[in-house]
């Protein structure tokens, strides 16, 4: 059931496309009760990044929802807030990712920001499809 999530997210990354670029096609779904609630995708440069487009979709208590990710949330501010700290502060609880971002200024800090704020995170699901699909977007060979 978890793979579901990853990959339907996984799917919504790719609606970002070409408009997100420079930066990577992210997908994001907020999972309750086994359920998709909400998902979002990276936007247009300078816009929200795929996380805070599946919490600004939702309205419903967060309580109890997880969240599935493409890509390492983001740790650090630049023409948008930090994704960690925005998942944290919303009261999700549970991030699971598919992989870290190779970006130097994240590449596990990330993480690190979530579990520090006391969220469960989990690292790799569908990692292998992810990757593929990140790796020209992502300077990977």
């Amino acid at each position: 059931m978890h793979e579901q999530f990853m990959l339907k997210a996984l799917e919504i990354s790719k609606r970002a496309l070409p408009e997100c670029q420079p930066n990577p096609p992210i997908g994001c779904v907020l999972v309750k009760n086994g359920k998709v609630v909400s998902e979002g995708h990276t936007q247009a440069i300078g816009g929200n990044h795929a996380e805070v487009e599946a919490l600004n979709s939702y309205k419903g208590s967060l309580e109890g929802v997880s969240a599935y990710v493409t890509l390492e949330p983001c740790s650090f501010v630049g023409r948008t807030p930090a994704c960690a700290s925005t998942l944290a502060n919303a009261g999700v609880r549970r991030v699971v990712v598919a992989m870290l971002d190779p970006d130097p200024r994240n590449n596990g800090a990330g993480i690190t920001m979530l579990r520090g704020a006391g969220v469960e995170v989990e690292i790799g699901l569908c990692g292998e499809q992810v990757a593929a699909f990140l790796r020209p977007y992502l300077g990977k060979s």
